[in-house]
């Protein structure tokens, strides 16, 4: 039996017996089956945070493993052993037909080959954040996603939590009035950027290591431990940046309590990108992003909502410290933050999901008259996509909602490439200001690997 038959079986059958297993309320209404029920997942990509990921599905059942290098990915691997395991996720998705959902924890130039691939199968699709390396692959992904009426999720773990629900329904009660301006940063890259040229050795490739398959869809180039585990973020062809990194975390809360939709522009300015060098001659850096950057997006007013400046800084680089704030109170945590500029007031956040939020000065903050709870609060963002791929309601942060969030992050990064300010014409993704950007948008696929 075949894993849709079998799951629409177990759904039929437990509805005709009129057996409840769990509290509906739990189970999000008609239409589930049963826990017992259980998802046959596989991973692609398991070391690191893929491996986090597959380890928040463990009551699931885990039935295929896929990683290029089994040696970071050992621990994951050592939690299944009987589990059949991969390097080249297309010969697991070929071979293993028992497989119901996947998982995609791959550096960023991968997400998108790999979600893709399984949602043509009609796989369910967990993909961590950034979505996809390029605006196209967002699209084509959501759209995709959407025809194959399967169940997916991006791994902003923050969108679930009691923090950002809280968020948005004060800026909806109006706390602080209307928002014009909103700064948010990180302090990331915590890894090297900056960098003209790639290094020059060519060092032998660790055995475990299935070095074309980790390179994939992008331009072929010789192995070096420049590019791995965790470097590759930093380099053009495999990540997006401090902002691809953090951006689907802190843009999130804004992007939701804010209702944003496209942005009218974004421009940015950076670093150099030769560190301790004066050389005006130096060649333009076609390889990483810079060590820090500040891009400014201007949005158009929205119902309800005025226009809005929306500052993004990285690298180190931060927005003034509000006079409001109380000496010795930190701006955001260990992983950035933000900072609303209302017409009534300010609202301090920290990163994921809004963490710690402060309305400023302390004086409103305590005055406030908390708003009613309106939005439904999360069963956890993991639980959330296991119950949407069992029958139940979509997941928070599905592709119907994550590409355009993702879109305006991967908006940032072109910017970041561009050096000038991009006008954005969102519904033919093109920058009319600057047609020769509109290579930043989408990317060519070495042969063998192919998009759609």
């Amino acid at each position: 039996m075949n894993p849709v038959s079998r799951r629409q079986f177990l759904k039929t059958a437990a509805v005709t017996a009129g057996v409840t297993i769990v509290p509906r309320h739990v189970l999000g209404g008609p239409g589930f089956v049963a826990p017992s029920d259980k998802l046959n997942i596989a991973g692609i990509g398991c070391g690191g945070q893929g491996g986090g990921d597959l380890g928040q599905m463990a009551k699931e059942n885990i039935v295929a493993l896929c990683d290029v290098d089994w040696e970071r990915a050992a621990r994951t691997l050592a939690k299944y052993p009987d589990v059949p395991r991969y390097k080249d996720f297309r010969v697991m998705l070929e071979k293993q037909k028992d497989i119901d959902a996947v998982t995609v924890g791959t550096p960023d130039h991968f997400h998108a080959v790999a979600a893709l691939a399984a949602i043509q199968l009609g796989k369910h699709v967990f993909v961590e954040k950034p979505l996809t390396h390029t605006i196209q692959e967002a699209r084509v992904l959501a759209k995709a996603a959407r025809e194959a009426k399967v169940a997916t999720q991006m791994g902003n773990q923050g969108h679930a939590m009691e923090s950002i629900r809280v968020l948005c329904e004060w800026m909806w009660d109006g706390a602080i009035g209307k928002v014009t301006e909103v700064h948010a940063w990180t302090p990331h890259p915590v890894w090297p950027q900056g960098m003209v040229g790639r290094p020059a050795e060519t060092p032998p490739v660790p055995e475990t290591l299935d070095w074309d398959t980790w390179v994939g869809p992008a331009p072929f180039r010789p192995y070096h431990p420049a590019y791995l585990p965790a470097r590759w973020r930093g380099w053009l062809d495999f990540g997006t940046g401090g902002l691809g990194d953090m951006g689907c975390h802190i843009f999130d809360h804004i992007f939701w309590s804010l209702k944003l939709g496209a942005p009218l522009s974004v421009e940015a300015s950076s670093s150099i990108f030769v560190p301790g060098t004066m050389d005006w001659n130096k060649p333009k850096n076609t390889e990483t992003y810079p060590q820090a950057s500040i891009v400014t997006y201007k949005f158009p007013a929205r119902a309800g909502f005025p226009p809005l400046t929306l500052t993004w800084y990285d690298g180190g680089l931060m927005p003034a410290r509000p006079e409001e704030l109380a000496p010795g109170m930190k701006m955001g945590d260990t992983y950035g933050g933000a900072l609303y500029i209302g017409s009534k007031g300010k609202i301090l956040t920290g990163s994921h999901g809004a963490n710690g939020l402060r309305i400023l000065p302390e004086k409103k903050m305590q005055a406030y008259k908390r708003p009613p709870k309106t939005l439904p609060r999360s069963i956890g963002h993991y639980e959330e996509w296991i119950a949407a791929c069992k029958g139940g309601p979509p997941a928070g942060s599905n592709f119907d909602y994550a590409a355009p969030l993702t879109e305006i992050v991967l908006l940032g990064c072109a910017a970041v490439r561009a050096g000038e300010k991009l006008e954005w014409d969102a519904a033919n993704m093109r920058f009319p200001n600057l047609p020769a950007a509109d290579q930043y948008l989408r990317k060519d696929y070495r042969a063998g690997w192919k998009l759609i």
